[in-house]
């Protein structure tokens, strides 16, 4: 079985939570990517929450906040799924399905973030159609 860090697609796009949602937004929108995980700062890139597309469809458009005044550290998700690089594949695949993830992020023993996983990297590093349709059935299923 493979390693995360054999499947993760490393040094991902992160932001820091004073960043603006709109500059957020335009990110996600140019590098096609539906999360981004907020970072302390550049330096140490330890992992402090995590901002979605669905963050800001609900926290922002759909409270009327005003995106071009919003930070990021006011609407991401601060309890974030996280695996380790060396843990197996199959740890952070079960993750996901039990919190009905579309990625997770891989991090460090002191919660750098190293990288991320999403349902694409599923897809395509592991040839095992059947995995990926199973965690795809996983994941969207309603919530309890």
């Amino acid at each position: 079985m493979k390693t995360c860090e054999e499947v993760m697609t490393s040094k991902p796009v992160c932001c820091l939570p004073t960043d603006n949602v709109v500059m957020v937004a335009e990110l996600m929108k140019s590098e096609n990517i539906g999360s981004i995980p907020v970072i302390d700062n550049k330096e140490t890139q330890k992992l402090i929450g995590i901002i979605t597309d669905r963050d800001l469809a609900l926290r922002v458009v759909g409270q009327g906040l005003d995106a071009s005044s919003t930070q990021v550290e006011s609407v991401m998700t601060r309890k974030v799924v996280t695996c380790r690089a060396d843990d197996d594949f199959q740890r952070a695949l079960d993750a996901m399905s039990e919190h009905q993830l579309r990625r997770i992020v891989v991090v460090d023993s002191v919660c750098k973030v190293l990288g991320i996983i999403s349902q694409a990297d599923v897809a395509t590093r592991v040839n095992q159609p059947e995995k990926t349709a199973e965690m795809v059935k996983e994941i969207s299923q309603p919530s309890e």
